[in-house]
C-alpha cells in the first residue's frame, strides 16, 4: 500500500475527526471509502456521457442497427430450432 499526503480545509478535517470518533473507524478508512465511492460515481458519469455523445453519431447508429439485425436473425434461428 502506498502513502499519500494531502491537505484538507480545517472544517473538513474537523468533521472527519468527529465522524471517525463517532464511528470508531480510522480516518484513513473513511477517506478511502469516500474516495472509492466518489471515483465510482465519476466513472459512471463518464460512461453515461460517452453514451450520450455516441447517441448522435450516425456511423455508430448504423453499426448498432446492423448488430441488432444480426442479433434478431440469431434469435429467429434459435426459435426455429425450438
Amino acid at each position: 500500500m502506498a502513502n499519500y499526503i494531502s491537505s484538507l480545509p480545517d472544517s473538513v478535517l474537523s468533521k472527519l475527526n468527529e465522524v471517525a470518533q463517532t464511528l470508531r473507524v480510522p480516518k484513513n478508512k473513511i477517506i478511502e471509502r469516500a474516495l472509492i465511492k466518489y471515483l465510482t460515481e465519476v466513472e459512471r458519469q463518464l460512461y453515461i456521457r460517452s453514451f450520450r455523445q455516441l447517441a448522435g453519431d450516425e456511423d455508430m447508429l448504423k453499426l448498432v442497427e446492423e448488430g441488432m439485425d444480426e442479433y434478431w436473425r440469431v434469435l429467429e434461428d434459435w426459435d426455429a430450432k425450438g
